[in-house]
């Protein structure tokens, strides 16, 4: 293979054993060939190296850890010669004109750093997804924005761009870098980064099949790890905005910014800070405004400044930490309150159930009893003597009955 070649293909493998090799012919099968695809398996338990090995395609480059590290791509980006770089993943597959139709829009729009596609999303078997209620459904269908849209989209909802559809100039890698110690948001961290100062596109084709795992399995998947690091991830993602260097970039990616600014004082953080805690919809984001205002009120010539023009000062601070429950100590509260009450009311609810069992089984006592007598009377010779006196005494009653 030559040292030369249009893109370089970085295919992360992992214990994928039984979607690799679709996840590797889909690349052979590109209508575009002037590539390398950098395979990186990452020390699998399973047949993925020996599926890697069966290969013997020139343009494949194989590389293996001898124990799990993650950080793949970076590792891959370090040998990768083309001119354009495409992210792909072992479980994951590609249309076989997604390459040639993003190479040919990167050539044709040298402004554009980057390109994706829309996504079909499939399931465990290739199939089409059709879990409407699933969050990857239909995040990934996304119209093309500005940077300042896209910067601003993902400050409220977070990431919607599929990793394994990016076709990326290689170029932006000496600007942008994934950054150590992300699981589960490190191209959504990536993404900020690279619409700070580049605008992006989106083909909108379905040339990626993006793989949902059943129970949860991709690495993003809804489980406890990925709910418990998830605030911290997006808490470290938002920390790119402080980057915004002027106030006109920043009310252009956010245009109610200007609700925080005076005509005699700019305060670029300051004003983010205040929309982050007055707009933002998720802890982590408001406790990021929380931390931009607390470094605001700390710098002493800026908090001179902020007081006199924005009024803002201690006690508004002090105020602002209290109404904002960022680590929801509050809703703990609450919770652990409801809970104790309706422990209460289920013990209250058993006692009662105990006393009614209580009743009942008094109750099936004494009937049992009076059982036991009728069948004593029943069963006694009295009984029976007198039995044609009791009927002659209903005779009677009827006759009476009728005679009125």
């Amino acid at each position: 293979m030559t040292d030369k070649v249009r893109v370089s293909i970085i295919l992360t493998s992992y214990n994928h054993a039984k979607y690799l090799r679709q996840a590797i012919e889909s690349v052979l099968n590109q209508t575009f060939t002037d590539y390398e695809l950098i395979i990186w398996d990452d020390a699998s338990t399973d047949d993925s190296w020996e599926i890697i090995n069966s290969y013997q395609d020139r343009r494949i480059r194989a590389f293996r850890n001898v124990v799990n590290l993650r950080g793949n791509i970076s590792r891959g980006l370090e040998v990768a010669q083309g001119e354009y770089v495409a992210i792909h993943h072992s479980d994951d597959a590609w249309e076989p004109t997604k390459l040639e139709k993003q190479v040919s829009f990167l050539d044709q729009n040298p402004d554009i750093a980057a390109v994706f596609t829309h996504v079909q999303v499939i399931d465990e078997e290739g199939q089409p997804f059709t879990d409407q209620n699933h969050f990857y459904y239909k995040v990934f269908e996304q119209p093309n924005r500005t940077r300042f849209e896209w910067l601003n989209f993902f400050f409220y909802h977070g990431n919607a761009l599929c990793h394994p559809s990016v076709l990326i100039r290689k170029e932006c890698y000496k600007e942008v870098m994934y950054r150590k110690g992300l699981v589960q948001i490190s191209d959504f961290d990536f993404w900020i980064q690279l619409c700070l100062n580049n605008d992006i596109f989106i083909i909108q084709e379905k040339l990626t099949r993006f793989r949902v795992r059943a129970s949860e399995a991709n690495v993003s998947g809804n489980h406890r790890d990925n709910r418990v690091r998830g605030p911290f991830e997006f808490l470290k993602a938002l920390e790119h905005y402080k980057k915004i260097s002027t106030m006109d970039e920043l009310t252009k990616i956010f245009p109610e910014a200007y609700k925080y600014v005076d005509d005699n004082y700019q305060d670029r953080l300051y004003a983010l800070g205040r929309l982050a805690i007055d707009t933002g919809n998720l802890p982590s984001t408001k406790l990021f405004g929380l931390n931009l205002l607390f470094e605001a009120l700390n710098d002493h010539a800026r908090a001179l400044k902020l007081q006199k023009f924005q009024g803002f000062d201690r006690k508004v601070f002090y105020a602002l930490t209290a109404e904002n429950d960022v680590f929801s100590i509050e809703r703990i509260q609450n919770l652990s309150a409801n809970i104790v009450y309706l422990n209460q009311t289920i013990q209250q609810l058993n006692d009662t159930l105990a006393e009614r069992d209580h009743s009942i089984q008094q109750l099936n006592h004494t009937l049992a009893e009076l059982e036991q007598e009728v069948l004593f009377y029943a069963t006694s010779k009295s009984w029976k003597i007198t039995r044609p006196l009791r009927k002659g005494v209903k005779l009677l009653k009827r006759i009476f009955v009728k005679d009125e």
